[in-house]
């Protein structure tokens, strides 16, 4: 089972069993004259907390209080954190 402290930057992560804990405001931004939103939860397993990127749609189904997966996901530093996004290839579930 992977675990929050086995998360790695600049890597592939997978994880088991996560909860949200928190949620902050979305951000708007454009890219390339395409309009989008993000914003950042805080989630936590038995072995810890990080952050999880939320991108479009994923906002809108993503709750505190949820317990998903991450799988095939990214990780990278940001500002000394671990954060954790489903990135070009991972898939959010909610269990």
């Amino acid at each position: 089972m992977a675990t929050i402290k086995d998360a790695k930057a600049n890597s592939n992560i997978t994880l088991d069993a996560v909860t949200v804990a928190e949620k902050s405001a979305v951000r708007e931004f454009s890219r390339g004259g395409t309009l989008g939103r993000v914003c950042t939860a805080k989630i936590t397993d038995e072995s810890g907390s990080m952050d999880l990127t939320l991108w479009g749609d994923e906002i809108d189904t993503i709750n505190v209080g949820d317990k998903l997966s991450l799988a095939d996901g990214w990780c990278k530093e940001w500002n000394g954190n671990l954060q954790a996004s489903t990135g070009k290839t991972g898939k959010l579930t909610k269990l």
